[in-house]
């Protein structure tokens, strides 16, 4: 069953310490969406009050109309995968993803055939019968989630589902995911530090930080459109530079980046975030770039590509992802202490101020 949340002022302190403050957001049925921010952030806490395993200090939080803050946890129709899972080590895999129906009084013949059906759902069929210490990391994760599904509850909370999980699996997984939520459409709210993650997975995603909302938007929205100098800072490896402006333009040495942007506070700064993708080694500036002068200061094999390190005249360092495209010539040409452009595409310029 899909489900609206609508969560309104909800705020969280521990004595003196605010945790959560404030916070309004609402979610669609069947959206996913990321709770996204640094440790410490407050994500984590939303999500348990969410879940009803801490208490809000004020707030609403509404499901399809019906609030829920009143309510205890197992009424909530709540389903939670944890960061480490929390299997249960004494019942084997049928048991664990059973576990859920048993407690709603759900007899053992209709459990059995859930049971199936949700090994099937996450590609473990013929698994029942194994012990949880017999299971991978990856196959962990999946018992976890037929458990958290199989009662089809309105909601589905995700507490860092993937921390625990190597690279390879970890990226293979957010597939696994997605396609699960596809297949059942379960609201569902994920909490991560990783902002790979958050893009791949989600259909929208809400930036926390101190506590607050700072950004909600689409993935591409919250790439390309960061709303302030934190947003542009923590999503994706990018150096954040300084730039002086006058009643007209907005500048980084002698050359003129842009317009002035009106958004942007005139107490607050400006800034110029520059990624590693869009960056590139230049012979000379065209119309439709940017070029700032640098010297090299490293280079980095990565096997998919060449990360090259420079400093701009200012002193702040950027990458500058060399794709798979660049001759190993043009790569190997390059050495410590040379003089070279760094190339902007304008269509690629994302400037911000300090605050939204």
């Amino acid at each position: 069953m899909k489900a609206t949340v609508s969560i309104r002022n909800v705020s969280k302190s521990y004595g003196a310490t605010t945790v959560l403050d404030n916070v309004s957001l609402d979610i669609g049925a069947g959206e996913f969406l990321t709770l996204l921010g640094p440790s410490g952030s407050g994500k984590t806490t939303l999500l348990m009050v969410l879940a009803g395993f801490t208490r809000a200090s004020s707030g609403s939080i509404k499901v399809a109309g019906t609030e829920l803050l009143t309510m205890p946890p197992h009424r909530r129709d709540v389903g939670m995968v944890f960061q480490n899972y929390a299997l249960f080590p004494h019942m084997d895999v049928a048991g664990n993803i059973g576990y859920p129906l048993k407690l709603r009084g759900v007899d053992g013949a209709t459990r059995r055939r859930r049971v199936a059906e949700m090994l099937d759902v996450v590609q473990l069929t013929g698994f029942g019968e194994r012990s949880i210490s017999a299971l991978s990391g990856g196959q962990r994760q999946r018992i976890a989630l037929a458990r958290a599904l199989i009662f089809e509850p309105r909601i589905l909370l995700l507490d860092e589902p993937l921390s625990a999980l190597d690279k390879q699996l970890r990226d293979r997984m957010q597939i696994e995911i997605r396609r699960l939520h596809e297949r059942f459409g379960t609201t569902t709210i994920n909490v991560t530090h990783d902002q790979q993650e958050a893009l791949t997975m989600s259909d929208r995603i809400a930036i926390v930080n101190g506590g607050a909302l700072v950004q909600v938007g689409t993935p591409e929205e919250i790439y390309r459109h960061p709303r302030n100098r934190f947003v542009a800072q923590f999503m994706g490896e990018t150096c954040m530079v300084p730039l002086r402006r006058d009643a007209h333009a907005a500048w980084f040495g002698d050359t003129r980046v842009a317009a002035a942007p009106a958004r942007t506070s005139e107490a607050g700064g400006l800034w110029m975030a520059l990624r590693p993708e869009s960056l590139s080694i230049v012979e000379t500036a065209d119309t439709d770039s940017l070029c700032f002068d640098a010297v090299v200061k490293d280079q980095v094999y990565r096997g998919d590509a060449q990360i090259v390190y420079a400093d701009l005249a200012d002193g702040h360092e950027v990458k500058v992802l060399m794709p798979p495209g660049v001759s190993l010539a043009e790569r190997r040409r390059l050495a410590p202490g040379d003089r070279v452009k760094v190339g902007l595409p304008r269509e690629a310029l994302v400037l911000v101020g300090e605050d939204a």
